[in-house]
């Protein structure tokens, strides 16, 4: 039986929002510290408040896009485009919250970037909701 696009939407929402808190909780960034938003593209945002070397004034971010997967940015003024210091190097949108806290960790002591690829390995909304559905049970209360 096929979903309705309301019910893909909050099928998303709800993975991605459990998958974005297992991935700060193996940061260790709170809950209040995210962001998901399900529009015409799906992100999430997670704000790192550890110092981050080379940018000691400035705000770090991790953000997810279904387009791109995860990268690390500076976070700059409103109206200009965040600078990129990593991007995630696989080719996986979904990978463990265990390997994206890693990849944040490579990433601020300058290892394995990815800088140079910009997009992630395509895939529908419906596959990413089941993707992202193994997350759920595991957060359910935080969603």
């Amino acid at each position: 039986m096929e979903s309705s696009e309301p019910d893909l939407i909050r099928a998303l929402e709800r993975g991605l929002g459990a998958y974005v808190q297992a991935v700060a909780a193996a940061i260790g960034v709170p809950a209040e510290g995210t962001t998901v938003e399900i529009s015409d593209t799906a992100t999430a945002y997670l704000g790192l408040s550890r110092p981050w070397p080379g940018r000691p004034r400035h705000d770090v971010m991790l953000v997810w896009s279904e387009r791109r997967g995860w990268t690390v940015a500076v976070e700059t003024a409103p109206i200009e485009d965040p600078v990129v210091l990593a991007r995630w190097p696989g080719d996986e949108l979904v990978p463990p919250p265990e390997e994206v806290a890693r990849f944040v960790d490579d990433a601020a002591a300058g290892r394995s970037t990815g800088k140079d690829r910009v997009t992630a390995v395509p895939v529908t909304r419906r596959i990413l909701a089941e993707r992202l559905d193994e997350y759920v049970p595991l957060h359910s209360d935080q969603v």
